[in-house]
């Protein structure tokens, strides 16, 4: 079975209760890193892995990612008109050409699991990418998905990215036990849902990029809802390490929690000093709010 990638899930329905008032109208996934909402660097990050189907798992409230990358006709004209070629581009080149849009309505606020599930119909029985538009992965080399991509097509296995956290943190993430690892991954042997640091299996926490095979949906039908009536996608993917090599992997990059004010204020520092026009400015700003 190949494990080429070319549909990516993006579960987008969530409420974004800790950036209120804001995310009253503004989806989280579409705040601002610089000049560019969240949602669509996490696009970029599918797009370069090789996909070209990009499933967006909603509710039936939020309409602005939809809008996002719906052509803006009365907007395209007016900048064509006035000759801003530049920023047509920008906003026509939010999709490559051959890359489509699904969107897909859960009904429900499920938890993760059930966003997952509800792409089934659009994925079918072919594996897959997830990614959590909130966790912006920065690197200036590959993007994470497109290395973990490029190691599941070579081992033919399902792989999660992990990251090493502080022994305290450990009941705030999903956290995996490992074989040794070797050229930064390493098989999976067991994973738990934010279990307390006296009873986790290591530090080795999971972050928003799954590539997964299709054998997750089954499972993850079969997956009893937990804590708080949702259906966690850690649940049906402890059930699939007991049939299939899952494996875990250490991406090169720098993860920022987005769905955190102290995130999305170092991912905006971190941007706009790589930002060829912003970097300087930035910088001395910087430097002179430091000094005083």
């Amino acid at each position: 079975m190949s494990f080429r990638i070319r549909k990516a899930v993006f579960p987008v329905a969530g409420l974004g209760t800790r950036f209120l008032p804001a995310t009253k109208t503004v989806p989280k996934e579409m705040l601002p890193v610089i000049d560019k909402p969240l949602i669509q660097y996490a696009v970029d990050e599918a797009v370069e892995a090789g996909c070209d189907t990009m499933v967006f798992v909603t509710n039936r409230y939020k309409h602005s990612v939809a809008d996002y990358f719906d052509k803006a006709y009365e907007l395209e004209q007016k900048l064509e008109k006035a000759g801003k070629s530049e920023l047509l581009s920008l906003i026509r080149d939010v999709l490559p050409p051959k890359v489509r849009a699904v969107f897909v309505t859960q009904a429900e606020a499920l938890g993760l699991g059930h966003a997952v599930l509800c792409a089934r119909p659009v994925v079918g029985d072919e594996p897959f990418a997830v990614l959590l538009a909130d966790d912006l992965i920065w690197n200036r080399g590959p993007g994470a998905l497109k290395q973990m991509a490029d190691l599941a097509e070579r081992e033919s296995s399902s792989v999660i990215a992990v990251q090493d956290v502080p022994r305290d943190q450990t009941g705030s993430y999903g956290i995996v036990a490992t074989r040794e690892f070797s050229d930064h991954f390493g098989e999976i042997t067991a994973i738990v849902e934010k279990p307390k640091p006296d009873v986790a299996p290591s530090n080795l926490a999971v972050v928003g990029r799954y590539v997964l095979s299709s054998r997750i949906f089954p499972l993850l039908e079969n997956t009893q809802a937990g804590a708080g009536g949702e259906i966690q996608l850690t649940d049906a993917i402890a059930a699939l390490l007991r049939e299939d090599r899952v494996l875990g992997y250490r991406f090169q990059g720098r993860r920022f929690d987005c769905g955190s004010h102290i995130g999305l204020v170092e991912a905006t520092i971190q941007y706009a000093l790589d930002h060829e026009d912003l970097a300087g400015p930035a910088r001395a700003y910087m430097l002179d709010a430091l000094s005083r």
